[in-house]
């Protein structure tokens, strides 16, 4: 089988059994703070584990798209060294919520691998959880008896807490799991060594293949476990081992899902795969990495320094490295995998396929600038002394944080020269900067203290501003010593910030003593609305009235509609391969990023402008479609934005149909005249083939445009109202081009004089040619040209100061002959700081010139008698 039919008999097996089949989510994760990346299938779910959202299918099967290079899941470093490990992966996937439970997810996936798949049931084990005292957890019997009906019991393996019992982190939904093994080894091996006993063994040939996960219970922040009110099932089959497993591979990346990417690059390089271990690791690191980088841009995470965006960097960054240094790949090259990529995922992932050229564009970019990086790093090595031949801790971490070498490779250059790495003072650099950083960004959150059970949240916020509620539920997080209290309320004019929308900010009017709590933010965490104040009310279970920021929403509104009207309007302008990057909408201005790969021209911008505008003048009435089948959507033509995960109804936002109609889960004006006026204020590159348009609208656009106005009332005055101000300013400006070349040539005809006059000056003191004297020139750079022209002049045994007062200012310059400096070590920097003093002020430059600059200008006379001292 393919790796496409592969894909396709998991996906239609379980089709077949009641499971609606969903799209993947976007790699990179949004409104969930413990998350960069999804890193699991379950991801996307967690709202239903948590019982945060209402289940709208009780069984699903998808394929997901993860990612694990962060956190405690971090494979970064083993990939490309052994067979099986990756950072973008496939994880196949079939789930109940409150539906089937062990029996129909332990049968089924025997049937599906044995019957479907056809793999010899003598070469699969099963897990099952063995039981923990201490957390007063019992075995999973159940789970054993039902394995008893389809596999020898002498196959069922009992496994502890670490391998078997499955949690989503420190707290939450969590339970026994059962994994399925499988023995890859031949028949010899097998006979000489029981597979049973290389179960969770780390052997490369006997591996875990798919996980099936109870979830019975939630963890608590204190440690202990409450049941669920209802049971799940969260199974995951790792995609690229089952394929390996299916076409008879002993490695994944043997397997028809990395050899297309593995042959392009070894075409380039000139080699075979296989020939040499060193260039094999290689080019799995850039058929794995390659996934990684192209998916996560393609699903709006862009390459950057910070965050998300740093790990995405540090990936593309790892597989150029190992490219340039075991491929002898010196040129941009990851990015021509990507359409051999695209190609393999078109029709499963779609999103790369539709926006390959633009994550080409935009890998191309970064392997440009860290190629110049790499190569200032490698010489900072060649460059690097040391005589222990050790290469300390310190400037290996130095190469891995700035220059982005990863210590294997460092430690590679060393052997090559016969050194080795304090690898010590590196794992302590390293700790050093991983601690400051979880410092940094460490937030302490408390259980939730539930009010009201089982009564769902309500957002009412498209239709008012105000309401009546109660707080459901709420808990105290602390970041940087800092409390604050998150609120669940029942219901909620709020608006959680999402989709580039700030969240709304407004007051907490308690209905019985009328006192009152400031909301400073709303936020979204996976389904709950979050409502942050810094204090709890006087009666936590009064009934309040919850009131927005009215003029705040009004202000945001009209920013975040002029925002769907510039990117239809940039999609007329520029083209229809324009597609949102990413935004900000806030009361104060919005922030558009788009795809775009050349500056917009200032009759582009204003053409947008113009036609934005002409949409606010035409008053065009919002049409707002609430809960529309996903489907029926995109058949309609509706822009969605790629890295969104949308559900099975959305929301549809158009101003005029034939104009824009966007998926958009914000709050909009009613009808587009109350936008009032657009105006664009900004336009710049924010990253390769990524153009940033900043705009404001209403009230600010007025005042912009009132600012501009009277900045241009001020200059006609200055220029006495001419009739038209740009010939006055052209004129201005050539007059002043005049001027500067008179002044300039005054100057160099008055240097040359004061020149003539000095040579007729020197002194011989002690056999140097010593002048000291104050000079009447304009600036710095005139003092510093006389000092050159007389050092041409006289070009031994020069000692020269000269003093002037330049607009008001004592200014000092020091010139003395490279003979004296070597001879006899002269230096005027060190002369010149000294001789400042008596001007109050300081100075510095090199040994045969230099320069000081003070207060006092009634101090230079004093300052040439103090060097004719210094001199004699």
């Amino acid at each position: 089988m393919t790796s496409r039919e592969i894909r396709q008999a998991f996906l239609d097996f379980f089709k077949s059994r009641g499971h609606i089949i969903v799209p993947s989510a976007p790699i990179v994760v949004k409104n969930d703070p413990t998350l960069m990346f999804t890193n699991a299938g379950m991801n996307q779910f967690k709202e239903l584990f948590l019982g945060e959202a209402p289940i709208q299918h009780s069984r699903v099967a998808d394929t997901q798209r993860c990612l694990r290079v962060s956190g405690k899941h971090n494979d970064l470093e083993e990939v490309g060294i052994d067979t099986y490990h990756h950072t973008m992966f496939e994880m196949l996937g079939n789930w109940s919520f409150g539906d089937y439970f062990k029996e129909e997810a332990i049968a089924w996936s025997w049937e599906l691998l044995t019957e479907v798949y056809g793999i010899a049931k003598d070469r699969l084990y099963v897990t099952v959880f063995e039981g923990d005292e201490k957390e007063g957890l019992p075995a999973d019997t159940e789970a054993y008896n039902f394995w008893k009906r389809h596999i020898d019991p002498d196959r069922i393996l009992k496994g502890n807490k670490k391998d078997n019992f499955w949690e989503m982190g420190d707290v939450g939904p969590c339970g026994p799991s059962s994994e399925i093994h499988i023995d890859c080894r031949s028949d010899d091996e097998r006979l000489a060594i029981d597979g049973g006993t290389l179960v969770n063994a780390d052997h490369p040939q006997v591996i875990e293949i798919w996980n099936n996960v109870f979830i019975q219970f939630n963890r608590l922040k204190d440690g202990s476990l409450t049941p669920l009110p209802a049971q799940h099932v969260d199974t995951g089959m790792g995609f690229e081992r089952l394929v390996r497993v299916l076409q008879h591979k002993t490695s994944n990346y043997d397997t028809d899902v990395f050899q297309p990417l593995i042959n392009t690059i070894a075409e380039a390089a000139k080699v075979n795969y296989g020939d040499e271990e060193q260039k094999d690791i290689a080019m799995r690191v850039m058929a794995d990495h390659v996934r990684a980088i192209s998916f996560a841009i393609a699903d709006g995470q862009l390459p950057s320094n910070n965050k998300a965006g740093y790990v995405i960097r540090r990936i593309l960054r790892r597989a150029v490295r190992y490219a340039y240094t075991f491929l002898a790949i010196k040129e941009p090259f990851l990015n021509k995998l990507v359409p051999v990529l695209a190609t393999q995922f078109e029709g499963v992932f779609d999103e790369l396929y539709l926006q390959k050229d633009f994550v080409q564009k935009v890998i191309l970019e970064e392997e440009v600038s860290f190629l110049r990086t790499l190569i200032t790093g490698i010489q900072r090595f060649d460059s690097y002394q040391t005589n222990e031949k050790l290469v300390e801790g310190d400037f290996a971490f130095e190469l891995y944080d700035t220059y982005g070498f990863p210590i294997d490779l460092t430690s590679l250059m060393a052997r090559e020269k016969g050194w080795e790495v304090d690898m010590i003072g590196f794992n302590s650099a390293l700790c050093i900067q991983k601690e400051r950083s979880r410092t940094a960004t460490n937030i302490d959150t408390g259980d939730w203290i539930v009010l009201v059970d089982n009564e769902d949240t309500s957002f009412v916020g498209y239709d008012v501003l105000e309401h009546t509620c109660k707080i459901l539920k709420y808990r105290q997080v602390s970041s940087k010593g800092k409390k604050q209290y998150q609120l669940i309320l029942s219901f909620t004019p709020f608006y959680p910030e999402g989709g580039g929308q700030v969240g709304d900010t407004g007051l907490l009017i308690d209905q019985h003593d009328g006192s009152i709590l400031r909301i400073t933010d709303t936020k979204k965490e996976n389904a709950l609305i979050i409502h942050y104040v810094s204090e709890l009310p006087n009666d936590i279970q009064s009934t309040f009235v919850a009131r927005v920021d009215k003029i705040r929403r009004i202000d945001i509104e009209a920013n975040h509609s002029a925002t769907h009207l510039l990117h239809a309007a940039l999609k007329e302008v520029l083209g229809v391969h324009v597609n949102q990057k990413g935004s900000l909408v806030n009361a104060e201005l919005l922030r558009f990023d788009f795809s775009h790969f050349s500056k917009v021209s200032h009759e582009e911008l204003l053409q947008i402008e113009r036609l934005v505008n002409s949409k606010i003048r035409e008053n065009i009435a919002l049409m707002e479609e609430r809960s529309v089948p996903y489907k029926e959507a995109m058949a309609s033509g509706v822009t969605a934005l790629f890295g969104e995960k949308y559900g099975d109804n959305v929301r549809i936002i158009t101003f005029d149909d034939e104009f824009s109609k966007e998926l958009c889960g914000g709050t909009h004006v009613k009808n587009t005249g109350n936008i009032g006026f657009f105006k664009i204020i900004n336009e710049n590159a924010i990253a390769a083939g990524v153009r940033r348009i900043e705009a404001i609208t209403g009230q600010k656009a007025e005042e912009y445009i009132n600012h501009q106005d009277s900045l241009l009332y001020r200059l006609k005055e200055l220029l006495k109202n001419p009739k038209d101000i740009t010939v006055a300013v052209t004129a201005l400006l050539e007059e002043n081009s005049e001027l500067k070349r008179e002044i300039e040539q005054s100057t160099r005809e008055k240097t040359l004089q004061t020149k003539k006059e000095l040579l007729n000056k020197v002194e011989s003191i002690n056999g140097l040619h010593f002048i000291a004297e104050k000079i009447d020139l304009p600036n710095a750079d005139a003092v510093k040209n006389l000092a050159f022209a007389i050092k041409a002049s006289i070009v031994e045994n020069l000692f020269m100061i000269l003093a002037a007062n330049i607009d008001g200012k004592p200014h000092l310059a020091i010139m003395i002959s490279e003979n004296l400096v070597e001879e006899k070590g002269f230096n005027a920097g060190k002369i010149v700081k000294e001789l400042a003093k008596e001007i109050k002020g300081g100075g510095g430059g090199q040994p045969f010139f230099a320069t000081a600059g003070g207060k006092d200008v009634s101090a230079l006379d004093s300052v040439l008698l103090k060097a004719k001292e210094v001199v004699k």
